[in-house]
């Protein structure tokens, strides 16, 4: 994410920047909400407010608009996030209008700006100067290339070794369309962890040395002892991605949840639930507040959650928020959407 401009004070004002990638897309789905004032260059057709019977085509044009925003939808698979809300700058105002944000669309946003979506805006634009990672973890037979995102793992191909005839070994063939999907998916700005039980993955590496070995100068090896998206996880619960990312956001929340689960299993200093954190809350003993983004999203519409939240932080206790498109997150939402890791058992 690219932010090109910042007017604040105490946390109040404008926010201009520019979404560049679907992650950026993502952030944002979780920065806009409800309530916000919303400025883009958009499309709207010339008369539509007035000239409802003229029945030649309207011909659209490019306007700047601002809509006081009244719902948003994220669309991952279309790399699209879609604002809906009443135009109050521009032409047309008093109606409504939809801004599709994709990447390289320039917005300015008008808020009271939260402490957690300004870390998300800080977040997300450290991370476009930072390198992305790809994950393949292969093994005989069968292989799976992931794209580690801020919002979790997407499985981006499996590869399965063909029975069938070809030029070549079986095998060779196997690889080759495993190298072929792989620069596909790794652009020469992302890096390549290459995973998996046995020798197998040692085998791609050489035969990707052979045939690419610009690609193969920087792969990080890594083993597991399963492919798929458990692969994936192993991969991130020894480090690589931190070793490459620096710091990775979904690599922290799968360490909170082990944290977590753990401390649950022996009834330690762990609390879930509302009724629970509340508690621990009032004895002053969150270190961590883990919550999902879906609920903090929710709590804001419809909740006083931002009271609760300032609670925490004048205890001096820090929040972190769970990607629910996450197998952490997923985990967390199973448990109300909030825990918490305490200073001591309660």
């Amino acid at each position: 994410m690219r932010v090109t401009k910042r007017y604040l004070t105490r946390n109040e004002g404008e926010i201009a920047l520019t979404p560049e990638t679907l992650d950026d897309l993502w952030h944002l789905k979780y920065i806009v909400e409800k309530g916000d004032l919303v400025f883009a260059l958009t499309k709207r057709k010339a008369d539509a407010a007035t000239d409802k019977i003229r029945p030649e085509k309207v011909e659209k044009k490019n306007v700047r608009l601002g809509i006081r925003v009244d719902s948003l939808e994220f669309h991952k698979f279309s790399n699209r996030l879609r604002i809906h809300g009443m135009i109050e700058h521009g032409m047309d105002t008093g109606y409504h209008h939809t801004f599709n944000i994709e990447g390289g669309t320039n917005l300015s946003i008008i808020k009271l700006w939260k402490k957690d979506q300004l870390e998300r805006v800080n977040e997300a634009e450290a991370a476009s100067r930072r390198p992305k990672v790809v994950i393949v973890a292969v093994e005989e037979g069968d292989a799976d290339i992931g794209l580690v995102r801020h919002y979790g793992i997407e499985l981006y191909a499996h590869i399965r070794q063909s029975s069938g005839k070809g030029e070549g070994t079986l095998r060779d063939l196997f690889f080759s369309e495993i190298l072929d999907k792989l620069t596909y998916a790794a652009s020469s700005t992302e890096s390549i962890v290459l995973a998996g039980p046995g020798f197998t993955k040692d085998d791609f590496l050489k035969y990707m040395t052979a045939e690419n070995s610009d690609m193969a100068a920087g792969v990080v090896v890594e083993d597991t002892s399963s492919i798929g998206m458990s692969g994936f996880q192993e991969v991130l619960r020894r480090g690589a991605v931190d070793r490459i990312m620096e710091v990775s956001r979904i690599t922290r929340e799968a360490s909170l949840m082990d944290e977590l689960l753990k401390e649950m299993a022996i009834e330690g200093k762990a609390a879930y639930g509302m009724d629970e954190v509340q508690k621990a809350l009032d004895y002053g003993a969150i270190e961590t507040l883990l919550i999902t983004d879906e609920l903090l999203r929710h709590q804001r519409e419809d909740g006083d959650i931002d009271s609760f939240i300032r609670q925490v932080e004048h205890a001096q206790g820090h929040m972190v928020v769970f990607s629910t498109e996450f197998e952490p997150g997923e985990k967390l939402h199973a448990f109300g959407g909030i825990a918490a890791l305490l200073r001591f058992r309660i």
